[in-house]
């Protein structure tokens, strides 16, 4: 069952994706309540592209997709945490293991 939680004015909220093995961040994407039903029915990660206006599934073209272990929310109900198992090489686009892997010099 869902909890009543807080989307955004586009009925979006964040989402982010944990490695369930060894904690490492691996993205943050967004959801509305049908890609996180899809998510929950699946067990497997789906998000809203904002930029493709569309559902997609995390990693259907490269086969990197994440299971999903568990799902959290925040004190606040604004903020998804996703534990997942990594499948493939990793999560990010660019073909890093995760979509932080830049940092920003002081």
């Amino acid at each position: 069952m869902i909890p009543d939680l807080k989307y955004d004015d586009k009925g979006l909220i964040p989402a982010i994706v944990q490695d369930i093995k060894n904690g490492d961040i691996l993205m943050m994407a967004y959801m509305n309540r049908i890609s996180l039903e899809m998510t929950l029915e699946t067990g497997f990660t789906h998000f809203w592209s904002r930029s493709r206006q569309k559902y997609w599934k995390k990693g259907e073209t490269s086969g990197h997709v994440q299971e999903v272990k568990e799902i959290l929310y925040d004190c606040d109900e604004d903020t998804l945490l996703v534990k997942v198992v990594q499948h493939g090489p990793g999560a990010c686009h660019t073909g890093n293991r995760t979509c932080f892997y830049r940092s920003i010099q002081k």
